[in-house]
């Protein structure tokens, strides 16, 4: 594997759809009156609308109702894929844009961890690279003790967890249709957040602007950049894709410096250097190895 060419146009849609999903959190930012989960539900509407219109030209049934009648793994992955996108909209409301980067990209190490339920087994690269993305963890968590970040800290971590339990539940059946996933888990935002916002006694449709930023997230970034990190994955192999999925996370917390304004503490800087580290270093030193990687490959979604 070491000596393997990637192709070049694939690559670099794997690494331009990262690129393209982390504008989302530049668009959650600029939505300052509303809260997640009014954003959620606009964003959702967005994504549901283009995937079922899509479905509809390509004469295939409705795939936010298949999501839900295709059995206990699919429905682990819309609830999986549901858990991550509210706590890591969630942490982008409540702490700095690199930190809930930071803390989102551990998702590859907390899925090798879940994949004991699956029966596989930990070698000992996998133990140091979880080991390295802990001391990231912490590095990241103390260099911002503040105690709204604190909670928007636990949030990003809740948010990894969830897109593990997608993973996992991908990875039960690597042959299998998961598409449907998109659509389900934005129907089961969609109805929540709805009912969410209505017992706290706050509008469905907020500021037009605000609805106008969370549909064009729904719409346009997260469907384009998932269109182009599924074509990427049926040329570039797992390895690679781990490594180039990280894109999205290297530029949440550089556009956050550049169009919000925002300077991460220095050693949440550290942290997230660690943790990167760890997620590359685990799927580079697997792929110079010659072995099949016991590092799952990152969700073909994006976390914002």
């Amino acid at each position: 594997m070491e000596h393997q060419r990637l192709p070049v146009v694939a690559s670099l849609m794997a690494i331009g759809s990262g690129i393209v999903w982390s504008f989302g959190a530049v668009l959650k930012r600029l939505s300052e009156d509303v809260d997640a989960f009014q954003y959620l539900i606009w964003r959702s509407v967005g994504i549901l609308v283009v995937i079922e219109i899509m479905s509809a030209i390509q004469r295939k049934p409705f795939p936010s109702i298949r999501a839900w009648r295709s059995g206990r793994w699919m429905i682990m992955a819309n609830l999986g894929l549901f858990l991550a996108s509210i706590a890591f909209v969630y942490a982008v409301d409540t702490t700095t844009a690199a930190n809930a980067a930071f803390l989102g990209s551990l998702t590859p190490l907390v899925a090798v961890v879940l994949t004991r339920f699956l029966g596989e087994k930990l070698s000992r690269s996998t133990l140091i690279a979880i080991a390295v993305g802990l001391v990231g963890l912490l590095l990241t968590v103390f260099g911002d003790l503040d105690a709204g970040n604190m909670l928007g800290n636990a949030s990003a971590l809740l948010a990894s967890v969830g897109f593990a339990i997608y993973t996992i539940s991908v990875r039960s059946d690597p042959s299998r249709d998961w598409s449907p996933v998109l659509p389900g888990y934005g129907l089961l935002m969609i109805i929540v957040c709805s009912l969410v916002t209505v017992a706290r006694d706050k509008p469905l449709v907020p500021a037009g602007d605000d609805i106008a930023r969370a549909l064009l997230h729904g719409a346009v970034f997260i469907v384009i950049g998932t269109l182009m990190f599924n074509f990427a994955s049926k040329q570039v192999p797992a390895v690679p894709m781990t490594v180039f999925a990280q894109a999205e996370m290297v530029f949440v917390p550089i556009w956050g410096f550049i169009i919000l304004d925002e300077q991460p503490a220095a050693l949440a800087m550290l942290g997230g250097a660690v943790i990167f580290a760890a997620v590359i270093g685990k799927a580079v030193y697997d792929t110079r190895g010659g072995r099949s990687p016991e590092l799952v490959t990152a969700p073909d979604v994006p976390l914002l």
